[in-house]
């Protein structure tokens, strides 16, 4: 009977060594794993006060053609490829011509399958909905400078960010998303000029997916599944909500709240780009002379970018 307990001792340890071993395997190759890059809030803050800084950035303003300047220089140094789609388009008052200027910023600009983030970087003229001041300045911190200041320290972390199935990928800045001064003024002349360029002029690129990102910094961030992204790219916007849920990003809630008409129209409609857009549209201080700084958080642009990464990095099937 000693020898049948002998025995078995020995199986018991042989088995115990062959899991620690197993055990020990997963924990290397854990350990070495790369988490990949990181997006920083304290510097991406740092950028939105510093677009912030230039003030009112109307479509054709003097603002505008510095936080041009900044954006152009900003990637430059990043060695990315920059492109300017220039554009006429008439006042909505006077009629007169305003020279726009959709930014193109591409990394890997070579594959021929491209992921687009997108997002408006000019300011709209007044605070429309301040109760006290409606002709007063409008900074547009939130909605405006939030988008720029996202894929400002976004381009940071691309040299070292491995896009799934090798796709390249382009930022866009629109122009004219607001040169609204009355109702009835057209939106979304930037998106919409892009969308028929793609459309209609040879190209030897295929946009695989869209991404909007417009009014991200909320303090209080809560990002909803907008309609018309459900409706346009319902694998893709799932998709994202699920990168928020690996990533253990609760700011994002997987529930559909909005209907909203943004630049993703265009790009949906007209391009056919199947495109979602990221907006936290519970934002109080929403046109008006509020939208400040004051009123957001690097915090809320690191939860976005964290999504974002990682969903670069595991990108749907087509």
């Amino acid at each position: 009977m000693k020898w049948i307990a002998m025995l078995w001792r020995l199986k018991r340890t042989a088995v115990y060594l062959i899991l620690m071993g197993m055990f020990s395997l997963v924990s290397s190759k854990a350990d070495d794993t790369d988490p990949g890059p990181k997006f920083d809030a304290k510097r991406s803050f740092e950028y939105l006060t510093s677009v912030c800084r230039l003030k009112s950035r109307i479509s054709g303003s003097p603002g505008m053609a510095a936080q041009q300047k900044l954006i152009l220089e900003h990637f430059k140094e990043l060695k990315a490829k920059v492109q300017f789609q220039s554009f006429d388009a008439p006042h909505p008052i006077t009629g007169n011509p305003v020279r726009m200027n959709n930014m193109i910023v591409s990394w890997n600009p070579e594959a021929k399958k491209r992921i687009l983030l997108a997002c408006h970087y000019d300011t709209r003229p007044f605070p429309d909905r301040d109760r006290n001041q409606p002709q007063g300045l409008f900074i547009g911190a939130n909605d405006g400078g939030s988008g720029v200041a996202f894929l400002m320290e976004l381009g940071n972390v691309m040299s070292s960010l491995k896009v799934s199935h090798g796709y390249g990928v382009d930022f866009v800045f629109f122009d004219g998303e607001e040169l609204v001064y009355r109702q009835n003024d057209p939106y979304f002349l930037g998106s919409k000029y892009f969308a028929s360029q793609y459309k209609n002029e040879p190209r030897e690129f295929e946009y695989v997916y869209g991404v909007l990102l417009d009014m991200i910094a909320d303090k209080n961030l809560g990002i909803y599944m907008e309609k018309n992204s459900l409706k346009y790219a319902p694998q893709l916007t799932r998709s994202i909500w699920e990168a928020a849920r690996k990533t253990g990003v609760r700011e994002f809630i997987p529930q559909a709240k909005y209907e909203i008409r943004d630049d993703h129209l265009p790009l949906n409609e007209i391009a056919g780009i199947p495109t979602c857009d990221i907006i936290d549209f519970d934002y109080p201080v929403w046109h008006t002379t509020r939208d400040i700084p004051r009123y957001c958080s690097g915090s809320s642009l690191e939860k976005v970018g964290t999504v974002l990464i990682y969903w670069l990095q595991n990108l749907p099937e087509e």
